[in-house]
């Protein structure tokens, strides 16, 4: 019994890097943990977030996404101004200079799934493209992970002009 225990564990052990971490390289692009949050019903939009390198010599930039799930898919930057956390779209797209890595993640640059057409439940994996100008397009997977409670904090955002609370008003 003990050494099946002993077995068990190893196994899972050797397996569960490989099941929690997922990331894709294409040329010189490699997405990192591409990952999403569960929406509610009849909340129209949901948010991706990864990391993005670009080992290559010349700067490229990530100009758009698509996914089956959404009406539209846009690049959006989270600051702080005067107190209220804002949200606008990134014109021109995201730059991704030679030899660095950009990271989309929660109070930062991120992807915003507008138009969801069925709410994003967590363990599922959403397809996703991404358009690059100077790199090839690449397919990658959001995975939705649980919510922890950091993007519900009790302060108002503000979406390219109109204030909104966390319940969607």
């Amino acid at each position: 019994m003990k050494y099946c225990l002993s077995v068990l564990v190893l196994a899972l052990a050797l397996v569960a890097p490989t099941a929690i971490a997922h990331d894709y390289s294409h040329g010189p692009v490699k997405v990192d943990h591409p990952w999403s949050r569960p929406t509610p019903p009849g909340t129209p939009m949901g948010v991706g977030y990864m990391s993005i390198s670009n080992s290559g010599s010349s700067d490229i930039t990530l100009v758009g996404a698509t996914t089956p799930r959404a009406g539209s898919v846009s690049i959006h930057e989270t600051s702080m101004h005067d107190g209220v956390m804002r949200m606008a779209p990134v014109k021109g797209g995201l730059p991704i200079p030679a030899g660095t890595t950009v990271e989309l993640k929660p109070h930062s640059f991120h992807l915003m799934l507008e138009k969801l057409k069925s709410p994003l439940r967590e363990g599922e994996r959403i397809p996703l493209t991404l358009s690059f100008e100077g790199a090839e397009d690449m397919q990658v997977e959001l995975t939705v992970e649980s919510l922890d409670g950091e993007m519900m904090k009790s302060q108002s955002i503000e979406h390219s002009g109109k204030v909104m609370d966390h319940s969607g008003h």
